[in-house]
């Protein structure tokens, strides 16, 4: 994009000034070269989102950001149902829910190193991945309604993981006022076998060497230290989130004269927040993210079970367990009132400043962790939430490095069997079912997620606390 066409705040702020049908600015987080590398589309569909009913203080993008469906994905939006807001599954995703979890093994590297192939195998054995893949629970009515309502409580109640794990999940992990009933029979179909499935795409599970601290003290509460070995698992709703979102906005597209709403894009489908359609799409929503909670809560317990057959007696702790495709109600500032919003992130991050309300007290002086996935073959990043995010962003970070080129561009330009050997001569091992898979997630079809996240701290959305590097990644 031409840097011209914003007015510039600052180094890392890029404002485009309200005009037309807008309703308030449209700001970018990014520095000058991400921004110039950026699709048009992402400066069109921000300043779409600009002219919603009921929106405030303005539409947000990450520095990931880019082209998405409705929203830009790394979009960030927030709107008062007191002045006619709305709720948009655009503004949420297909994939709602999807996020990172990162546990910490007590190993290092030293320890690893002999053991990597066998625990590269004995992830791959035991947790599925790929698309359509099943797992080994089937859910009837009866427990498919459980974990809508649960989440990884639900999870938990079932043998699934520690009791300590819910204190480093949000919401304790279970989203209240999920309305089971507002979930549809097909996306109950397309759930009852998937639970504990990483799915495919750009989701992983991810064995990491801790290879930089940039905030010691930080990095001292979070228990990281280099040369520490974590595991993140990258995944979320998986067909159900994906069935919901793709109904509902059909749904809200085709209501949107009767709630006289105009719509810049059909993509753009919303709903007023206090309409039956909205409320019923809070209610599914709101389910599809207990599934995804209750998915990796899931998917740690199978984690912690392969681990045990390489290192018996090893214990796998939670460090944070946080999601990038959400619609919340939160208390922010707006104008010198604090008002309960309705906050849309699209890939993009919570991220909860210190002295949060909700955060666990472990993490009140620190601020949360920001949990930054990589693309496979790259670093990722744990960083902690600001108390400026909240003024800047809604308290909002990147989730990760963002695509800069299709998933069919990168099919030809890589081979898959290819990337997986020159990462293995990089010592990083490829488990997947699909080497398509692999070569649509290649390394450099996505931004450099180092830029991206230095934009982040340097804008003041989230701090860099430590800087991860893979070691084993099962793709889906």
């Amino acid at each position: 994009m031409d840097t011209r066409q914003f007015i510039q705040r600052d180094e890392t702020c890029w404002e485009i000034k309200a005009t037309g049908r807008m309703r308030v600015p449209a700001v970018i987080y990014a520095d000058a070269q991400l921004l110039e590398a950026m699709d048009r589309k992402v400066y069109e569909q921000l300043a779409n989102v600009a002219t919603l009913p009921g929106i405030v203080d303005a539409a947000y993008a990450m520095p990931d950001a880019h082209w998405g469906y409705g929203f830009p994905i790394g979009g960030v939006a927030a709107f008062d149902p007191d002045q006619g807001g709305v709720v948009s599954a655009g503004g949420v995703g297909f994939d709602i829910s999807c996020g990172v979890r990162t546990l910490q093994t007590g190993l290092t590297m030293d320890q690893l190193q002999t053991h990597k192939q066998a625990l590269a195998d004995a992830l791959y054995r035991t947790v599925p991945a790929g698309v359509g893949s099943r797992g080994r629970i089937h859910l009837n009515h009866d427990s498919m309604h459980g974990m809508l309502t649960g989440g990884a409580q639900w999870a938990l109640e079932q043998g699934f993981g520690e009791e300590q794990d819910l204190e480093r999940i949000e919401e304790r992990g279970c989203m209240a006022g999920a309305e089971a009933r507002y979930v549809s029979p097909k996306a109950r179909e397309r759930q009852k076998d998937e639970m504990g499935t990483l799915g495919s795409g750009n989701h992983y599970l991810e064995v990491q060497r801790v290879a930089k601290i940039f905030d010691h003290e930080v990095a001292k509460v979070f228990g990281l230290r280099v040369d520490d070995v974590v595991i993140s698992i990258h995944c979320g709703s998986r067909g159900l989130g994906h069935q919901i979102g793709s109904e509902f906005l059909t749904d809200m597209a085709m209501a949107a004269a009767k709630y006289q709403i105009s719509l810049p894009d059909r993509e753009l489908a919303c709903a007023p927040l206090n309409s039956p359609l909205g409320k019923q799409y809070l209610g599914a929503m709101r389910a599809a993210i207990n599934c995804a909670l209750a998915n990796r809560q899931i998917i740690t317990h199978l984690t912690r079970q392969a681990a045990e057959t390489v290192f018996p007696g090893i214990h796998l702790g939670l460090l944070y367990d946080v999601s990038h495709n959400t619609c919340k109600v939160e208390q922010h500032m707006i104008d010198g009132q604090k008002k309960s919003l309705y906050v849309h992130r699209k890939g993009a991050t919570r991220a909860f400043g210190p002295g949060h309300p909700d955060l666990p007290e472990q993490f009140s002086e620190t601020g949360q962790p920001v949990l930054i996935g990589g693309s496979m073959g790259t670093s990722s990043y744990v960083l902690c939430g600001t108390k400026d995010g909240e003024q800047r962003s809604f308290s909002s970070a990147c989730h990760g490095a963002g695509r800069a080129m299709s998933r069919s561009q990168a099919t030809k330009r890589w081979q898959g069997r290819t990337l997986v050997d020159e990462l293995a001569a990089r010592g990083i091992i490829i488990r997947s079912p699909s080497m398509r898979g692999v070569a649509e997630e290649a390394p450099l079809a996505y931004k450099d997620v180092s830029v991206v996240v230095d934009v982040a701290d340097r804008a003041g959305l989230a701090r860099k606390v430590a800087k991860l590097e893979p070691v084993i990644c099962i793709k889906g």
